[in-house]
């Protein structure tokens, strides 16, 4: 049985987006500790270079939405930072509110 995400981004506003994508910005080095992974780690699982994990950590590089996304996921599965992301403003119930989960009728 497959589970499919669906983020409705069409309802989220560009401000709202900014909102999220900045507040990871400014908590990935601490995500990234608590799960303690090295940069390449969580690079590796969200399918960009260390180099740029490295960028972005240190602003030098904006964090595309899909990024997001994928760090979002990767942090949200793990119980040792899902509470986390609440409380930081990454994972607001806004946010919440233009995700859905569905099951596919056919695949």
């Amino acid at each position: 049985m497959f589970i499919f995400l669906y983020v409705g981004v069409h309802k989220m506003c560009e401000d709202m987006q900014g909102y999220l994508v900045n507040n990871m910005v400014d908590n990935l080095a601490v995500l990234r500790m608590k799960l303690q992974l090295k940069q390449v780690e969580l690079a590796d699982m969200v399918g960009i270079s260390r180099q740029t994990l490295l960028a972005i950590e240190k602003k030098q590089r904006p964090l595309s939405w899909s990024i997001f996304l994928s760090l979002l996921f990767v942090f949200f599965i793990n119980e040792e930072t899902r509470s986390l992301l609440g409380v930081m403003g990454i994972y607001t119930d806004e946010f919440d509110s233009v995700i859905k989960l569905s099951k596919p009728s056919k695949f």
